[in-house]
């Protein structure tokens, strides 16, 4: 049989494709009646295929009729591909009660599971199923950042134009936070590292802490902005504010004084929470000292709440930080922080009291006093606040009715605020006089007027929803600002409230917040023609 090199390369080609060689290791069985027949078939597909090639012609691409060969295994059982749906989806497909609801899904398990309940297949089928039906392997994305402060943008626009403020005019900006507690000891370290194959590094197989052993370590870290420049103090107790202002001491002294000789004021970023937040009456305290030390004007942003992983400090100290110490065990502080020796312990527990906060030489921005704040170099004058305690009978000193007309505090002029009493004064007096018909079970018997009088007028319980919707302090701040308790005020922005929504009137939100009214007086006496800007 002579073919020629060209038809012989596209038959083997082909043939390989369909035919199955035998191993040559394996020894070939004695031939029998079946074996020749099979020789024979061959030979005759052979003869077939080589017939069309030297017509021109391409070979069958299929030996078997159209629906011939073994069946798929959802053919040969219409009840296996619902089940697998049911057991990797039981809230949205299936039965929540499945049996691998709280188990890993994985091929085998899941195979197994289905030849439990009687539909026999293999783990490559169900994961050719699972492909098929657009399932594939995936992780938890972390994209759910959770409700977000109505302020959020507007902070960081402040916090962005003050750091700029600050380094246009060669005042240092830093960025602090403390990072996550490591524990020191034979532990191991997320990560890998390069080291001779099969000696990989022994730690422990618990992470227990070892209570006899050195403990934790707390790196705070102090990032400068403008000099690029980091600074690492690593505390073996417990993350308090008074380790945090220590760290920044520590930073001061030992280079931010060197880096910015000329300084007379700081920038603090920091987050909302921690040793270092907002709501830590010792973090005030003690930053208090540190500007009375250094002879410095602090000043504080705190970043919103939710937003911790935005400092500068997370991208530009401490990513480096956790690379360098990547599938090491973190022994002993010098490897944790070379050259840095374990800071002071420092107690938990300690009491700021209101006369402390107010002792503080503290000033409140005008935007979002509670985030953002400036403390002066002034000594602290505590004892005098503790000599001479607040009276009950005595209220704080509150700014009169007229001055909480103040467009900054309204955010309207107050031709506008009057003409929006005009509108709500018919529907108030008729809303008084409709309960009042009620209390009495019947027709009045004095005239208008006569009687006891109301704490709040008209135009008083419309400033006062105003001033409420501003979101300017809280009810109780507000209601020692009119003069009278938390209920009176309550009654007032239920009726007001719901006659804004009827004509139309939207009251945004301020950034401003005041805590006690004499903060409320403090921004009145330093307003200026400056509107406070809305937070929407």
């Amino acid at each position: 049989m002579n073919v020629s090199c060209a038809t012989w390369d596209k038959l083997v080609g082909h043939l390989r494709r369909r035919a199955s060689v035998r191993s040559p290791q394996r020894t070939a069985p004695a031939p029998d009646s079946s074996s020749a027949s099979r020789s024979r078939r061959r030979r005759g597909r052979v003869l077939q295929e080589r017939a069309l090639v030297e017509a021109g012609q391409e070979p069958r691409g299929r030996v078997r009729r159209p629906g011939g060969g073994r069946k798929k295994a959802v053919d040969l059982d219409p009840g296996l591909r619902p089940a697998l749906l049911a057991l990797v989806e039981p809230d949205e497909r299936g039965d929540p009660m499945s049996p691998l609801r709280w188990t890993v899904k994985s091929t085998r398990i899941l195979a197994a599971e289905l030849t439990r309940q009687g539909h026999r297949v293999s783990a490559d089928t169900v994961a050719d199923l699972l492909r098929e039906e657009g399932f594939s392997l995936q992780a938890g994305a972390k994209t759910i950042e959770g409700k977000q402060h109505p302020d959020r943008d507007a902070q960081f626009r402040n916090i962005n134009e003050r750091a700029r403020e600050h380094m246009d005019a060669a005042q240092p900006v830093i960025s602090v936070d403390t990072k996550k507690k490591e524990l020191v000891g034979d532990y191991k370290n997320a990560g890998h590292q390069w080291r001779p194959a099969m000696e990989p590094v022994l730690v422990k197989t618990h992470d227990f802490p070892d209570r006899q052993g050195p403990g934790t370590a707390i790196p705070y870290g102090i990032y400068d902005i403008a000099a690029n420049t980091g600074w690492v103090s690593v505390g073996t107790d417990h993350d308090t504010a008074a380790f945090a202002v220590a760290s920044i001491r520590r930073w001061w002294q030992a280079r931010g004084r060197h880096d910015h000789p000329a300084a007379t004021r700081l920038l603090i970023t920091a987050d909302a929470g921690g040793s270092n937040g907002y709501r830590t009456r010792a973090w005030k305290t003690e930053l208090a000292a540190l500007a009375a030390e250094t002879g410095m004007d602090i000043t504080v942003c705190h970043m919103p709440p939710g937003t911790s992983k935005w400092k500068k400090i997370e991208h530009r100290l401490f990513s480096h930080i956790s690379m360098n110490w990547r599938g090491r065990p973190l022994t002993s502080h010098d490897v944790i922080v070379n050259s840095i020796a374990a800071t002071t312990t420092y107690d938990t527990g300690i009491k700021v009291t209101d006369s402390d906060i107010d002792a503080l030489p503290m000033h409140r921005h005008r935007f979002h006093g509670d985030w953002n704040y400036t403390l002066h170099p002034q000594p602290r004058d505590t004892t005098s606040a503790a000599k001479k305690p607040r009276s009950a009978d005595c209220p704080p000193p509150r700014p009169c009715k007229g001055c909480l007309r103040n467009p900054e505090l309204t955010g309207m002029p107050e031709p506008a605020l009057d003409e929006l009493v005009g509108q709500l004064a018919q529907k108030l007096d008729d809303i008084r006089e409709q309960g009042r018909l009620q209390q009495r079970g019947g027709e009045r018997i004095r005239t208008r007027g006569a009687g006891a009088k109301d704490r709040l007028t008209t135009a008083d319980r419309v400033l006062a929803t105003v001033l409420y919707l501003r979101k300017l302090g809280t009810r109780d701040v507000l209601a020692q600002l009119f003069g009278v308790n938390g209920s009176t005020l309550t009654r007032a922005v239920r009726q007001v409230q719901p006659l804004l929504a009827e004509h139309g009137h939207t009251i945004p939100p301020s950034t401003a917040r005041f805590r006690t009214p004499a903060d409320v007086t403090a921004f009145l006496a330093n307003s200026s023609a400056t509107e406070i800007k809305s937070a929407c």
